[in-house]
């Protein structure tokens, strides 16, 4: 009996895993820069205790081309590093990993928000059924994405909450150990994880401050965790990637208030209705609710290929009719816990809300697995009503129903993954910088025979994946490397060895010695003597290597 009641999440998390690890050095094409400087920091944790850049055992951030991480994806990445060496699996281990294992936590979770319900097993596997097959979360768990593995931490967080007010409230300490490991992996969860910890303290207060143990005992928890980084949580540093892609950094609004109040002679109504702050408040709206857009869940996802095939929302068709059927559902019956899932999802998208760019799959992850909850919800309850209308009774009907709603599930899912498998490494190879690991494999294996080589920074970070497909000593590294770091906090390693990175090569010179240069097509010059090209998995020429 206890095999049979396991065997159904066994599945899924079987299918979860699969889906998650099948292929993943291969698809996605290639490492971006951002994933090859985690899998570089953890092999250089691992051979020296320091990062990229010399420091050692950093808690507070990874400096990372001017972007000043959290952590913790980094310390993830030894363990699988020192296993399978410095390579594209390794370095997206740990997203896949903690991607499979969000979708166990997620059905513990669902199973602890309706506790009082009869239906809760029901909703716990659905929604983590909902929850592997999702595009949203396959794409980022295929990745080396640290919000991720931020997701995780925020989600086992509320589940170890909810344990420890219904069973055991020491578990809150572990809840808030989880909350804290979310705060150093992702910049976003900065500002969700507190949110969502302030919403649950709210909710069960009563339960929390009954007697005072508990509650000293986490509040000395937390800061003893969260000392190592506050000092850089509260430094320019930190502000600085905000700074960089926030809305209110752009001055746009300001001027067009200006210009509108001066047209009004300066009038008062003018100052209150044209003021900076409406504009500001209007755009904030606008970039909140761009990330409930039908195209960005259900048509075409988000712009960026690295987080949609561009052919199937964040969510799938399927789901539309059951998010809908799941939110009314929700108001109406009310079960358990359940005001937890519309605040958490309200809550996931403030920071987003903030951003030039949107929508954005990536900083609104911290929302799932709220909707796969949701439309869960709303295909149990459809279903429990269904059963009991008269017509249903009839076997016959209730297996043609079923099957029609299988039979639209599975056509979802295999478009998804026939195109994410078969046409979507062809079509975005550039945008995952395909084409660096097959030029520095070819250098260096012939880099005895040149004296420099000059390699574009056209298509960015050119040095990161030098280090790491050639697994440079990190102690070699940080001794032979030019580095410069511009006002504005943005990192340019302009050397490593005889490897030279330059936004434009120059020409030949007899004093350089034998030079090899690589460059993007259009930079080659005419008289060149090309060498290899290399080119991207659609065919079209990306990098060309080439002597004077």
């Amino acid at each position: 009996m206890r095999v049979r009641s396991i065997l159904p999440i066994l599945v899924i998390f079987v299918i979860a895993g699969f889906l998650r690890f099948y292929q993943l050095g291969q698809n996605p094409p290639s490492l971006t820069w951002d994933e090859a400087s985690w899998g570089y920091n953890a092999y250089s944790l691992l051979r020296t205790g320091k990062d990229e850049f010399g420091r050692f055992l950093p808690l507070d951030y990874l400096e990372s081309f001017g972007d000043f991480k959290p952590p913790v994806y980094a310390y993830l990445t030894i363990l699988p590093v020192a296993f399978f060496g410095l390579n594209e699996f390794a370095t997206r281990f740990a997203s896949a990993f903690f991607g499979t294992l969000t979708v166990l936590v997620t059905y513990h979770l669902v199973k602890r928000i309706f506790i009082s319900s009869d239906s809760r097993e029901r909703y716990a596997l659905v929604s983590a059924l909902f929850l592997a097959l999702s595009p949203w979360h396959i794409n980022l768990s295929r990745a080396a994405f640290e919000a991720n593995v931020a997701t995780f931490f925020l989600i086992a967080g509320i589940w170890l909450f909810l344990v420890g007010v219904q069973k055991n409230r020491w578990i809150l300490l572990l809840s808030i150990t989880s909350f804290v490991g979310s705060v150093y992996t992702f910049n976003t969860t900065r500002i969700i994880a507190p949110l969502l910890f302030l919403l649950l303290v709210i909710s069960f207060r009563k339960n929390i401050f009954r007697e005072m143990k508990v509650p000293i005992a986490g509040l000395f928890v937390g800061i003893a965790l969260l000392l190592p980084t506050l000092p850089f949580l509260l430094s320019p540093q930190a502000r600085l990637r905000f700074q960089e892609v926030n809305i209110f950094s752009d001055s746009g609004p300001v001027v067009t208030a200006n210009q509108q109040i001066a047209r009004n002679d300066n009038a008062l109504w003018s100052k209150i209705l044209q003021n900076r702050r409406i504009f500001y408040a209007r755009e904030y709206i606008k970039h909140y609710f761009d990330n409930l857009s039908p195209s960005f869940l259900f048509i075409r996802g988000d712009g960026n290929p690295k987080f949609s095939t561009q052919h199937v929302g964040q969510l799938f068709l399927f789901d539309l009719p059951f998010l809908v059927l799941g939110i009314l559902f929700l108001f109406r019956r009310r079960e358990g816990n359940w005001y937890l899932l519309p605040l958490w999802f309200i809550l996931g998208i403030l920071p987003a809300g903030t951003a030039r760019e949107t929508p954005h799959a990536l900083r609104i992850e911290t929302v799932l697995p709220v909707p796969q909850i949701v439309i869960a919800y709303g295909l149990v309850q459809i279903a429990s009503i269904a059963s009991r209308l008269r017509y249903m009774k009839q076997a016959y009907i209730k297996v043609s129903v079923a099957l029609a709603l299988i039979v639209f599930l599975f056509l979802n899912v295999s478009y998804y993954l026939h195109d994410y498998y078969t046409h979507y490494p062809r079509t975005f190879s550039r945008e995952w910088q395909y084409g660096y690991a097959d030029a520095f494999s070819y250098i260096q294996v012939n880099e005895s025979l040149y004296d420099r080589i000059y390699f574009t920074t056209d298509l960015g970070r050119p040095y990161i994946y030098y280090i790491f497909s050639s697994k440079l000593d990190p102690s070699q590294f940080q001794k032979t490397a030019s580095i410069k770091r511009d006002s504005f906090g943005f990192v340019n390693v302009e050397r490593v060895g005889k490897y030279y990175f330059q936004p434009n090569l120059p020409g030949s010179d007899a004093s350089m010695g034998k030079v090899l240069f690589v460059n993007s097509p259009a930079k080659v010059p005419k008289y060149a003597s090309v060498v290899k090209t290399f080119s991207l998995l659609n065919g079209e020429p990306s990098l060309v290597a080439y002597t004077l």
